[in-house]
């Protein structure tokens, strides 16, 4: 996987801002060699053209959102993409951006990469982008289960038109952004530069939740969410709650130990998971971290980077969903990171039986 190609997908709401942003950042020479595949609702496509491309590198998908009936066309795509660079017709790629329709969910997006083969060698999720439009992000959030997922699974926030928005309003916006996306991190539009998508990376996820654990007032709850225990948090927004659980452990733990609990995580909770991802360092390769990522009941093909992105060492892991049960979810981890109490099962024991912990509630 050291040879995989970055997909970074970019999403928001209708009128976000994303294709503005895109055009923009597609001017850097940082983001030459980038393929934009620009996905509209409708018959007609329409977004394409305002898409300024660099060298024939747009790629049009109409007649639906990606969540749904484009969803194959979008692996078609890529299929493509990828045997036009192998036989020469495409000179170089070093990196796809899909921009999605304002009405799009990312997760389904996200479910289609991990469980194509051929997509799951050739290309990673480097990261999702969410843009938020200042002016009515608070009243599309409140309206729109669509808009709080976009947030709730963003790897970088990006807010568009702060400079039209009041200061108060904006203020607002920012506060409930970090109740459902604790801990990432949120750029204005106007000071965003290619990195936003070169860097936007699912890899240093891992940072942000060991600052966000850290930084968790346990028991303290803040407009529309709040910080549950051991570093939970739990926002509320309008009926549709979403949970982040961080995890985290400061030694290695062995490669069998990692796969086993994911795999236990993906079977067992895998329905509420709307994104799973995270850094882990290995008794086998300490000094290369294991970039982990998942989507529901779909674990992407774990890969090892060549050097760790800061000096923190051990696991380092962010699960986001609704209806979790955290108290499953601890006792998992705890029981594969050798933490388990005295009174509850062990790693050994969990892997004879999955539902040993109590609390699961199926």
């Amino acid at each position: 996987m050291a040879g995989a190609i970055p997909l970074t997908l970019v999403t928001g709401f209708l009128g976000a801002g994303k294709t503005t942003l895109i055009n923009r950042l597609l001017r850097d020479p940082a983001l030459a060699d980038t393929a934009v595949i620009v996905n509209e609702f409708g018959a007609v496509g329409i977004d394409h053209l305002l898409v300024e491309q660099a060298s024939e590198g747009v790629i049009e998908l109409s007649d639906g959102c990606l969540c749904c009936t484009v969803r194959g066309a979008l692996v078609d795509t890529l299929v493509d993409l990828t045997e036009r660079l192998g036989d020469g017709r495409i000179e170089r790629l070093r990196r796809v951006v899909i921009e999605t329709t304002g009405l799009a969910d990312p997760v389904p997006v996200l479910q289609a990469l991990a469980a194509h083969p051929g997509l799951a060698e050739t290309f990673r999720v480097d990261g999702i982008v969410t843009v938020v439009d200042a002016v009515h992000g608070l009243e599309t959030l409140d309206g729109h289960e669509e808009a709080r997922r976009q947030v709730a699974v963003a790897d970088r926030l990006i807010l568009t038109k702060a400079d039209n928005a009041a200061a108060g309003v904006v203020d607002a916006l920012k506060a409930r952004l970090q109740a459902l996306a604790p801990g990432v991190d949120l750029l204005d539009a106007a000071a965003a530069t290619a990195p936003v998508l070169v860097d936007c990376s699912a890899l240093d996820a891992g940072a942000r939740a060991a600052k966000a654990v850290e930084a968790a007032p346990h028991g303290h709850h803040h407009h529309h969410g709040g910080h549950g225990h051991d570093g939970a948090v739990h926002a509320h927004a309008h009926g549709a709650p979403f949970e982040t659980v961080f995890l985290g452990y400061g030694q290695a733990m062995p490669l069998s130990a990692v796969e086993n609990f994911l795999d236990l995580l993906r079977s067992q909770c895998g329905a509420g998971i709307l994104r799973l991802k995270g850094l882990v360092e290995t008794c086998e390769a300490p000094q290369r971290p294991l970039v982990v990522q998942g989507v529901r009941q779909m674990l992407h093909a774990p890969r090892y980077l060549e050097a760790w992105p800061d000096a923190t060492r051990g696991v380092r892991l962010v699960v986001i969903g609704t209806g979790l049960d955290e108290g499953y979810i601890r006792g998992l981890f705890a029981a594969f990171t050798g933490q388990a109490r005295i009174d509850t099962p062990d790693r050994a024991a969990l892997e004879a039986n999955p539902l040993a912990i109590a609390g699961f509630r199926g």
